[in-house]
């Protein structure tokens, strides 16, 4: 059984490309790439970065096993010779990761086309790392997006996550649980990702559990016997409004008993209706406490739809549109080699041509400034290292436009040091303080960036000197390919 952190989470070409560097001598050239995406999910202005974790656990423990190594060994070209010689083998089997990634602390709000891992180190172990990294960031950065998109959408309603039934697979179900709460979801429905993460556990019952007794009434007076101070009761079985009113005959019991009813919850229907119709007749019967809960196929649309429509739901559980980011199934990063120096050679910047201004990737070992006013967030600034970052000049937007100086009252650098040579040199928050500090994050943007329909772009642009040396660097290489 493949490990959860073999080194085989990777595409072929990778291993092809790394016996290539061996066979060339060039597998332990000092590289840079970096990793990025280009667009932002769901039409939106932001993303919130997650999957850090998920990298510190795979490099800690990612090593190639005796069977993973005699199974490359068996793979064959078209000729039926060996496709991996016995020295790359044998290479890979005494292989120590050596490599320095810098990111933002997980929860970050980060934006398109600024570097989220610069990654270093010999060329062969930047270059295997390419799939895994772009898999562990891009799921759990939409997963954790979504999230928050949805989230904020609630305006402060707990949003429980409800989604492992329709993820994709087991470990998409509890990665995208974590993602979640980072994200800003108050809870999961998942048991596993609440042993895995610390998540607390939420839950109500099925309709099946209310099928199963010969009546609604008996049903919820049953689910109250065994949880007394836990119980919120599916009422949408049959007739929802008699559901509350059978729900409201249990409140009166548990409260006779010194328990509470913690709420009821809707499942179809009109949601809008019969929340309010629901809550008066809760209220009525001096319940206002009970909160009511809803699912069914919601997502940040829906929600903002139905509290726009004057909902009295108290709280939200969403599953399949979050945890399979319905309406974006992939986040689309990147991770592009900017820079090496092979055997015998200085070092070289890269850079890769594109006739899309968005795919001509960015020369060099990269750095990322934010820059604040006020306490508020008002754009990144993408620099070169080697040149430094001189936020008093003009900056250039990706396409070549220049741009005014952003003149902060404060900035720092987001990229933080995460690997050494290979070790772990980072910080280890808990799942609860990651999610938080996502929150914090949050709270640095102007609404107009962060609201469901944003109606303005955060500023990402590069800086002047790096801007100039760019668009330099694209004309010789133009010219030399024309040559």
């Amino acid at each position: 059984m493949i490990s959860s952190v073999s080194p085989l989470y990777t595409d072929l070409y990778q291993l092809t490309m790394a016996a290539g560097y061996f066979a060339r001598n060039a597998h332990e050239a000092p590289a840079v790439f970096h990793l990025f995406f280009r667009k932002h999910p769901f039409g939106g202005r932001f993303a919130v970065l997650a999957g850090i974790q998920d990298v510190v656990q795979f490099l800690n423990d990612c090593h190639f096993s005796s069977e993973e190594l005699a199974y490359l060994g068996s793979l064959r070209r078209a000729d039926g010779q060996a496709l991996f010689p016995p020295d790359f083998l044998h290479y890979l089997n005494r292989m120590q990761w050596s490599i320095d990634i810098d990111a933002p602390p997980e929860g970050s709000f980060v934006f398109a086309l600024a570097p989220i891992l610069r990654v270093r180190g010999p060329l062969l172990q930047v270059q295997l790392l390419e799939t895994v990294l772009l898999n562990l960031i891009n799921f759990n950065t939409l997963i954790a997006t979504k999230a928050a998109r949805i989230c904020g959408a609630a305006g402060g309603d707990p949003v429980l996550e409800f989604g492992l039934r329709r993820a994709q697979g087991l470990n998409g179900g509890l990665s995208a649980g974590r993602a979640a709460y980072i994200g800003g979801c108050a809870g999961t429905s998942n048991v596993a990702a609440g042993l895995a993460y610390g998540i607390p556990v939420k839950g109500t019952h099925a309709h099946s559990w209310v099928m199963s007794f010969e009546s609604e009434q008996a049903a919820f007076e049953a689910y109250a016997d065994t949880y007394p101070a836990d119980s919120v009761l599916l009422v949408d079985t049959y007739d929802t409004l008699a559901g509350v009113r059978h729900a409201v005959t249990v409140a009166r019991k548990l409260a006779a008993g010194g328990h509470q009813l913690l709420g009821i919850r809707l499942d179809s229907g009109d949601l809008t209706a019969l929340s309010r119709g629901a809550r008066a007749i809760l209220d009525e019967a001096g319940l206002q406490q009970v909160k009511i809960v809803a699912s069914n196929d919601l997502d940040e649309y829906a929600i903002r739809d139905l509290k726009t429509a004057g909902a009295a739901i108290d709280m939200w559980g969403v599953g399949t549109k979050l945890v399979t980011a319905y309406d974006q199934p992939a986040l689309g990063g990147v991770y592009k080699l900017a820079g090496l120096q092979l055997p015998g050679q200085a070092w070289r910047d890269t850079l890769k041509l594109s006739n899309q201004a968005i795919k001509t990737s960015i020369p060099g070992a990269q750095a990322v400034r934010r820059c604040y006013r006020d306490g508020v967030a008002v754009g990144d600034v993408i620099y070169h290292q080697e040149l430094g970052c001189d936020l008093s000049a003009a900056r250039r937007s990706l396409s070549g436009e220049m741009l005014a100086p952003l003149n902060p009252d404060h900035s720092r650098d987001l990229l933080e040091p995460l690997f050494r040579k290979g070790r772990f040199v980072g910080e280890t928050p808990t799942i609860h303080e990651v999610r938080d500090f996502a929150a914090a994050q949050r709270a640095q943007f102007a609404p107009e960036v962060t609201a469901l329909d944003a109606s303005v772009a955060y500023s990402v642009a590069l800086e002047d000197q790096l801007g100039t040396y760019r668009t330099r660097l694209q004309r010789e290489l133009q010219q030399a390919a024309g040559a």
